[in-house]
């Protein structure tokens, strides 16, 4: 098989995982006007906590249910007892706020869990390679692909058929109009900050076999999300899923190119979509 066929699917299964790190950025940002410099900390948390899970005795598939949905809550109640309360402030706040969160955040990950980085191992069923023809591919990357696409799927019909999804989209367009429908924009503020939380430790529980887990895994991820959602246009979902692919294949195949510039071409791709379209590839004109 061609390395760079190789390389190819490497990227999606990166940029699956790239997507799953951005989309909640991009919703959150797309509803509540708010940038969250706190959400590589959700992802760091996710890895950690399927590390300590599995340390536990837990199954890798039970730590995949479970951390997300620790974090989400860990969201929730971050947004409901903080971040709430800097909403109508000047951006300024915004950014000491979740910085604070997310310093405080991987210090106490340092505290519990030492500075160095640890492994977590792949399931056992996922173990190994799958062999069709000239086709060898590590079973966990093609349950990875298999499984962001299906949870991409899920997410869409959320955000599109169902009553949280209309207030969401709603929400993007106008928090008052929702309001003035009866409906509680501060549940919904906190119901999607939980659900990008939620999102962004599954991103990190699924990598954390692929890369593990270390204390500093959530500052790189910060930024490769936000070049997600600037890529594919703040606020969109579509556009966090094909940024996501975009950034993660250009990665993929120049780490075969040029290995030594693979990261520095994520900020060049970034840098040429905002010469063409300023608003991101599928983002629309503020």
């Amino acid at each position: 098989m061609s390395i760079y066929l190789l390389q190819t699917i490497n990227g999606i299964g990166i940029g699956m995982l790239y997507f799953l790190l951005a989309v909640g950025l991009s919703i959150v940002f797309g509803l509540l006007r708010f940038v969250n410099f706190a959400h590589g900390a959700f992802y760091l948390l996710g890895a950690y906590f399927c590390f300590q899970l599995t340390r536990w005795g837990v199954s890798f598939w039970a730590a995949l249910v479970l951390a997300p949905l620790a974090v989400g809550a860990l969201g929730w109640f971050t947004e409901k007892l903080v971040l709430r309360h800097v909403y109508a402030k000047a951006h300024e706040f915004h950014i000491l706020v979740t910085v604070g969160i997310a310093l405080v955040v991987q210090e106490l990950v340092i505290l519990q869990w030492g500075p160095l980085g640890d492994s977590v191992a792949v399931p056992e069923l996922l173990d190994g390679v799958v062999i069709w023809g000239s086709f060898i591919y590590p079973k966990y990357r093609l349950f990875v692909i298999g499984f962001t696409a299906a949870l991409a799927v899920l997410l869409w019909w959320v955000l599109e058929g169902t009553r949280l999804g209309s207030a969401v989209r709603a929400g993007s367009e106008s928090t008052e109009m929702v309001s003035l429908l009866g409906l509680n924009v501060y549940r919904i503020f906190s119901l999607v900050f939980a659900l990008g939380a939620a999102t962004a430790a599954l991103a990190g529980v699924l990598a954390a076999p692929i890369r593990g887990a270390e204390p500093f895994m959530g500052i790189e991820a910060l930024g490769v999300a936000f070049v997600i959602v600037v890529v594919g246009g703040m606020g969109s979902f579509s556009g966090a899923l094909v940024g996501g692919l975009l950034i993660g294949i250009i990665q993929s195949l120049m780490s075969t190119v040029w290995p030594e510039g693979a990261r520095l071409m994520i900020y060049v791709a970034m840098a040429a979509v905002l010469l063409l379209r300023p608003h991101g590839l599928l983002g629309r004109p503020a």
